[in-house]
C-alpha cells in the first residue's frame, strides 16, 4: 500500500478536522484546493498562494496531456519543478472533460476517445494511460479515470455509467505504482440514486483506495439534491480515509458539505468570479461592475490578511473592471482566493473548538441566498 497518510484529529458531530501527509508536505483539512488546470491558478503567482498559506493546488491530466505534454513535464522534473510549486498537487484524471466536452468525445469500454479541443487530434484516454500521465506529472494525489454521469439521468443510464466507472477504477488501481507519499483516490458515481451510490462506494472500498471522491455533482442538480447525495454517500466511506467533493463550490455548498463529513474541495469560482468583476466577502457576494461602487472609498475587506483586499478602493476596482483592465481581474482573483483560505481556516478552527454550527450560522446569514435552487 502507498504511504499517503490521513489522520483524523477532531470531530464536531460529523464535521472533521484532519491531516493528509504526502511526499511534498502535509495538508490540513478541511481544505479548499485552488484550481490550476494548466499548472497555474489564473492571474495569481504561486508565491502569493504560499503567502496565504495554501498547501495544495489542483491541475488537470487531460489539459496538461495536450500541452505541454506529460513527457516534457517529466523531463523538467515533474509538475512541482516545472511550475515552481514545491507543495502537494492533486490531478483530476480527465473524466470531467468527458462530460464537459461531450461533443468532442466518444466513450467505450476501453476508455474515452477525444478529439482535441485545440487542434482536433485524436486521443484515446484509457484508465491505464490516465494513471501513467499522472505518474509522469508526479501528482501527489492521482484520480482514477471515471465517467461523470450527466444530469438528469435515468436509473438504468446512471447504473450503466457507474458500473463502467467501477471497472475503470479497478484498471486504474492495477497499474498505479505505490510510492511513499503518493496516493490514488477512487470516485463514487451513481447519479442521484442512493442504491447506486451505495453499491459504487462498497465496490471501490473492496478495491481499496487512499481516499474517496464524490463525482457527478455540480452538473446541474439543485443544492438540496447535492446534499442528499452527500448524506447517503459518506456513510459508505471509511472514516479513516479523506473524502473529496469534486468541483464544489460556493461557501454555502462547502459549509453544508463539511457538516456532512467532507474533507476536500476544489472549484474554479474564486478566480472565475474574479475575472468577471465579482468578489466573495464575509457579508455575501459583491459585483464590482455595479455603479454603487463607483465612489466607494472602502477596501474590499480590511480584515483579510491580503494586500489586494486591503489596499485598493472599491471605486478603483470598479474603474478597472469597467475598463476591462487585467489588474482588476488580478486583484479580485487574489482577494477571492484569500477569502476562501480564511473561510477554510475558520472552519477548521471551529471544528477543533466544537463551534462549527455557530460559524456556519454566521456565514450562512449572508451566503445562503446564493445557493443553487
Amino acid at each position: 500500500m502507498s504511504k499517503l497518510k490521513f489522520s483524523l484529529e477532531k470531530k464536531d458531530k460529523n464535521a472533521r478536522a484532519g491531516l493528509i501527509k504526502t511526499y511534498h508536505g502535509t495538508i490540513k483539512t478541511p481544505v479548499f484546493m485552488p484550481v490550476g488546470t494548466l499548472g497555474n491558478v489564473k492571474a495569481i503567482l504561486h508565491k502569493d498562494l504560499e503567502k496565504l498559506g495554501y498547501e495544495i493546488i489542483l491541475s488537470n491530466t487531460y489539459h496538461l496531456m495536450l500541452r505541454p505534454g506529460e513527457d516534457l513535464i517529466k523531463k523538467m522534473g515533474g509538475l512541482q519543478t516545472f511550475i515552481s510549486w514545491q507543495k502537494p498537487i492533486l490531478t483530476d484524471s480527465g473524466g470531467y472533460q468527458a462530460w464537459s466536452l461531450s461533443k468532442l468525445r466518444k466513450i467505450t469500454e476501453e476508455g474515452i476517445n477525444f478529439s482535441s479541443h485545440l487542434d482536433g487530434k485524436k486521443i484515446n484516454l484509457t484508465p491505464e494511460y490516465a494513471i501513467k500521465i499522472q505518474e509522469k506529472l508526479n501528482s501527489n494525489i492521482s484520480m482514477v479515470l471515471d465517467e461523470c454521469t450527466e444530469y438528469p439521468a435515468t436509473f438504468d443510464r446512471a447504473k450503466e455509467s457507474m458500473e463502467l466507472s467501477i471497472r475503470w477504477a479497478r484498471r486504474s488501481k492495477n497499474v498505479f505504482k505505490q510510492r511513499q507519499g503518493f496516493g490514488l483516490f477512487g470516485i463514487i458515481q451513481g447519479g442521484m440514486y442512493k442504491d447506486l451510490r451505495k453499491k459504487c462506494a462498497e465496490q471501490l472500498c473492496k478495491i481499496e483506495f487512499d481516499g474517496y471522491a464524490l463525482g457527478g455533482l455540480s452538473v446541474g442538480e439543485s443544492h438540496d439534491e447535492m446534499n442528499k447525495v452527500i448524506d447517503f454517500s459518506v456513510t459508505n466511506i471509511p472514516e479513516d480515509k479523506p473524502r473529496y467533493l469534486m468541483g464544489v463550490g460556493r461557501p454555502c455548498d462547502i459549509f453544508c458539505a463539511v457538516e456532512r463529513g467532507i474533507d476536500m474541495f476544489d472549484c474554479v469560482l474564486p478566480t472565475r468570479f474574479g475575472r468577471n468583476g465579482r468578489a466573495f466577502t464575509q457579508k455575501g457576494e459583491m459585483n464590482l461592475r455595479n455603479s454603487i461602487y463607483a465612489k466607494d472609498e472602502s477596501p474590499l475587506d480590511k480584515t483579510l490578511n491580503c494586500y489586494a483586499s486591503q489596499n485598493f478602493s472599491r471605486s478603483y476596482i470598479h474603474h478597472l473592471v469597467k475598463s476591462n483592465e487585467i489588474l482588476g481581474s488580478m486583484i479580485l482573483s487574489l482577494h477571492n482566493i484569500a477569502f476562501y483560505k480564511m473561510m477554510m481556516c475558520d472552519i477548521r478552527e471551529s471544528i477543533i473548538n466544537n463551534e462549527f454550527l455557530k460559524l456556519k450560522k454566521k456565514y450562512m446569514k449572508y451566503h445562503e441566498k446564493y445557493k443553487k435552487t
